[in-house]
């Protein structure tokens, strides 16, 4: 059965991460920065990520499950938690979102321009330039994050109410540690929509790769490990 509301709540959810996320970056970077990252620009950034993301999760869970990434689609398709024909809904409109909030940048905020709409524009330095490094990175920061998700949404035992805020919390820390390494997707949406209208495509095939291989091991460990069997025992 298909389910077009939760497809436009997907859209929205989105939206708003790949909107406020860039925004943040040109803000505390371009605006009132300094052109360069700071620690304190670094905070703005996870916060405005972490922000968009936990509180979408509050506000359309209930109606789609608040992905928002097709990464965490492709792990719930790999569990079996959601049909095909939903998830490919899903991932269209997470991209359409996501092209559609970096297109408002590009129209509200000229100065976007500096950082590419918010596009992650590859390995640092840091990492040594080095696309494996960013390709393990991502995969890492994406494990966390779907590992969150299947823990405090799907497993009977979770803290009612506080999955919006430790999901939130969660995209919070991978910035914190992932923006200096590869700008921090974790979702091929948020990096789709600033890519295209930004035409910088340079390592975008990463940003797809990194977060899908992570996000998928994470939903088959978690689902079948610990998710299933909390389902078993809650219906005893």
């Amino acid at each position: 059965m298909i389910n077009p509301r939760a497809w436009f709540a997907e859209s929205i959810g989105t939206f708003c991460l790949v909107f406020f996320g860039p925004v943040a970056i040109t803000l505390s970077v371009i605006v009132f920065g300094n052109g360069t990252l700071t620690p304190e620009s670094l905070l703005v950034i996870a916060f405005a990520h972490g922000a968009a993301i936990g509180l979408m999760v509050y506000t359309f869970g209930h109606v789609s499950g608040g992905h928002f990434n097709p990464a965490i689609t492709l792990s719930f398709l790999a569990t079996k938690r959601i049909n095909v024909k939903n998830a490919i809904g899903y991932i269209g409109c997470q991209l359409i979102g996501a092209v559609i909030a970096a297109a408002a940048n590009k129209v509200i905020l000229p100065a976007s321009e500096k950082v590419k709409y918010g596009v992650q524009t590859g390995p640092s330095a840091l990492i040594g330039n080095s696309v494996t490094a960013g390709f393990t990175v991502e995969a890492i920061l994406t494990f966390f994050l779907v590992t969150t998700v299947f823990m405090t949404v799907l497993h009977k035992k979770a803290a009612a109410g506080l999955y919006g805020f430790t999901i939130g919390g969660m995209i919070f820390l991978d910035h914190i540690v992932g923006v200096p390494l590869t700008g921090a997707s974790m979702n091929p949406a948020r990096t789709f929509g600033p890519a295209l209208i930004s035409g910088y495509w340079d390592y975008h095939w990463m940003y797809w790769a990194g977060p899908i291989v992570g996000g998928v091991i994470a939903g088959l460990i978690m689902n079948y490990v610990f998710v299933k069997k909390s389902e078993q025992e809650a219906s005893v």
